[in-house]
């Protein structure tokens, strides 16, 4: 038995890759800290130290396993499938959580499909431009891939959830970039974002939504409307100075000046509670995660590997630049988590999902030959 439980040890140790999982958890308990109130009121930390834990087990337990079988068609596909499917009924069965329909509650616990399209999306495109990617000169494939990123943003923004729109919109496009597409067709692809803005603006966006934009274009404009929580949090920003306020003494998030500040406000509450140090700080962090996922790209086994691998550096990257441009008031307010920091128990499951199995893959794809390599690559 012991000898079992060693040699247990030993499989789940071997797994591991500290280089993603010590950052990403530095990440989280810095997370926790922020959004604690130390007995000033109610914290969403306890709640969001146990989804830690889970999503910790989440990787251990994908990194120890053999996950190869995400690069056949069939998966890929029934993966897609079911997060479109769960998108739609939330239209029909969810009910409206903060004005969008986003999430499924089951008692305390809630789940968000968009969560689940991300990776969906992200294992999708990897197949797709693992053999295509050399073809990427040819315009039908940026129109199909274009087509299957369509379809989950305008379910999201029907729900309406701006923020995640814009992080599939940003997750496409930059697998499109990586694949090597052409600058023309780079042009024609933000001419038809010009369009397709155009057009939500008259028509698509919701009232709030086009106030914000106009309160992030002038602030000063509506500062107690919908200019309020990006002055809000520029105030947080500046406030925490060099070294911050210290741990607990942040005066925005304490007195609720700052909404949601354990969420899509973490990194202005961070900041004004630890400063411009903190904030070099929690950068460095996702650098070093960063780095890493780059590394593991440029040496994966197959070119599904590595697209899935930089797909789910686009992801973490995207998140991170528009939840942290909105709090320093470069980007209009949209609603964005920020990876591992913010409280939340899907995207947190997901962002520990991802990295294990990126270490799956990683481990396990050394020992394909590449004869049967070249097998696992079907059209999709």
């Amino acid at each position: 038995m012991t000898k079992d439980l060693w040699k247990a040890r030993g499989l789940f140790s071997a797994a591991v890759d500290w280089t993603l999982l010590a950052p990403a958890v530095a990440l989280s308990l810095l997370g926790l800290l922020t959004m604690n109130t130390f007995g000033l009121g109610a914290s969403l930390a306890p709640r969001q130290l146990l989804w830690l834990a889970l999503g910790t087990v989440l990787y251990f337990i994908l990194s120890a396993i053999d996950v190869r079988a995400l690069r056949r068609t069939e998966v890929v596909t029934s993966l897609y499938g079911i997060a479109l499917v769960l998108l739609a009924l939330l239209l029909v069965v969810a009910h409206p959580v903060m004005g969008a329909r986003a999430w499924f509650t089951f008692g305390p616990v809630s789940f968000q499909p968009a969560d689940l399209a991300k990776l969906a999306l992200i294992a999708l495109l990897a197949k797709y431009l693992s053999r295509r990617h050399v073809e990427i000169g040819d315009f039908r494939h940026i129109l199909v891939t274009g087509a299957y990123a369509a379809v989950p943003i305008l379910l999201i923004l029907v729900e309406p959830d701006l923020g995640n729109a814009i992080i599939f919109s940003c997750l496409w496009l930059g697998m499109m970039l990586v694949s090597g597409i052409s600058k023309k067709h780079l042009a024609l692809i933000f001419a038809a974002a010009l369009v397709v803005g155009t057009l939500l603006w008259f028509g698509g966006m919701k009232p709030y939504q086009r106030q914000r934009i106009v309160s992030f274009i002038n602030p000063a404009a509506n500062i107690r409307g919908a200019g309020y929580n990006a002055y809000q949090a520029k105030i947080a920003v500046g406030s925490g100075e060099l070294f911050g306020k210290g741990i607990g003494y942040g005066t925005q998030s304490t007195l609720r000046f700052l909404p949601e500040y354990q969420t899509d406000f973490i990194f202005a509450a961070f900041a004004e509670e630890w400063g411009f140090v903190g904030i070099i700080l929690i950068l460095a962090l996702y650098a070093l995660l960063f780095m890493r996922l780059a590394q593991i790209a440029r040496s994966a086994a197959t070119n599904f590997d590595a697209f899935f691998t930089l797909g789910v550096l686009l992801l973490f990257a995207a998140h991170v630049v528009i939840h942290s441009g909105i709090s320093l008031g470069l980007l209009p307010v949209t609603g964005t988590t920020i990876p591992f920091m913010s409280s939340g128990g899907s995207h947190l499951m997901l962002e520990f999902g991802l990295l294990g199995i990126v270490t799956s893959l990683a481990r396990y794809g050394r020992t394909v030959a590449r004869d049967q390599r070249d097998q696992e690559y079907m059209i999709v």
